[in-house]
């Protein structure tokens, strides 16, 4: 069923001649993130296995599943109303539903269809604005918020530049202010190295996530994939982390939880769902994904998704030398 609404959902995306993918100067970073996840294997251990639970807690309430849509924004050419369409599959799909960029009217709408929404804010220089956009996420009742840090100079599609006049860098002074202007749980996206993740923790952050903005930052930027365990060993755990790119199967969503993630973010994925058959197909997507990741925790002898642990992936294949100079083994 995945495979048809990702085929289908793509062919409509080329037809509207969308293309929602990073692609800063080579895209060489989006090639990496694919081939990262491919490396991989995942142990079967089947004596004594069960039917696995996917559920999982979020900001002290229980989903169905740790699978969720990540931060996104400007669909509406992909479908009337998207990001309202996409919260309507994921309140379906009973998971948490992220926004990006969009008008308040947006925001409002997609908590009103019944999902618990995230509110991600691009680091604007303008700091009334970043935080009219947080007061905007509590008064519309969003269950956290949030900042795409990554973003601070801006973005890059092939050589040219986005936004690089509106975004600033932020410090660590910027985002205590930020988690202190908030009684929502506040979570940093955009972290891809230790250190970045021990100071969202010592700013207070309640979740990071691990992201190299599918490639559209910097090109050679690293997996998130592979920084994850490094960062899940330093931090312990004291937050919730999350993590997004490339994610498209529930296999690709094993290895991150078992390599120390709590909840995945789907991006294109759910973005082919909605092109394919709007809410219905984020729903079928979602859940669709997360039956597939239940099956792999079944397979590997794990009930719930406490019991997945990086001792059931290993690396597989070498990559290609051109690769193996940049990427470090899992650990």
């Amino acid at each position: 069923m995945i495979g048809k609404l990702l085929e289908r959902g793509n062919q409509v995306l080329l037809e509207k001649q969308i293309d929602f993918a990073g692609r800063a100067e080579t895209n060489t970073a989006v090639r990496f993130t694919r081939e990262y996840f491919d490396s991989l294997g995942i142990e079967i251990r089947m004596i004594d296995a069960a039917p696995a639970v996917t559920e999982t807690v979020f900001f002290k309430k229980t989903y169905t599943s740790p699978i969720m849509p990540a931060a996104l924004s400007g669909l509406n050419g992909v479908c009337k109303n998207g990001l309202v369409e996409t919260a309507k599959g994921a309140a379906r799909a009973g998971v948490p539903m992220w926004i990006g960029i969009g008008e308040e009217a947006e925001l409002e709408e997609a908590v009103e269809t019944g999902a618990d929404v995230v509110k991600i804010i691009k680091p604007y220089r303008d700091e009334d604005l970043i935080l009219e956009k947080i007061k905007q996420a509590e008064k519309h009742g969003a269950v956290a918020v949030g900042m795409d840090t990554i973003f601070g100079f801006g973005g890059k599609k092939g050589d040219s530049l986005i936004r690089p006049d509106l975004m600033s860098p932020k410090s660590l002074s910027d985002l205590r202010r930020y988690v202190s202007a908030t009684h929502l749980p506040f979570i940093v996206k955009g972290v891809l190295s230790v250190e970045d993740a021990e100071k969202a923790v010592d700013a207070g952050a309640a979740g990071i996530v691990l992201s190299n903005h599918s490639g559209s930052v910097l090109d050679y930027a690293l997996p998130p994939l592979m920084v994850l365990p490094e960062i899940e060993k330093a931090i312990s755990h004291s937050v919730t982390i999350f993590i997004d790119g490339g994610f498209t199967r529930g296999t690709d969503a094993f290895k991150a939880l078992a390599l120390g993630a709590d909840g995945i973010l789907l991006g294109r994925a759910v973005i082919c769902g909605l092109a394919a058959d709007g809410a219905d197909g984020v729903h079928g997507i979602l859940s669709g994904v997360n039956e597939e990741l239940r099956r792999v925790m079944s397979v590997a002898g794990c009930p719930d998704v406490k019991h997945i642990h990086s001792g059931l992936v290993r690396r597989t294949i070498s990559l290609p030398g051109a690769q193996r100079k940049h990427l470090m083994p899992a650990k």
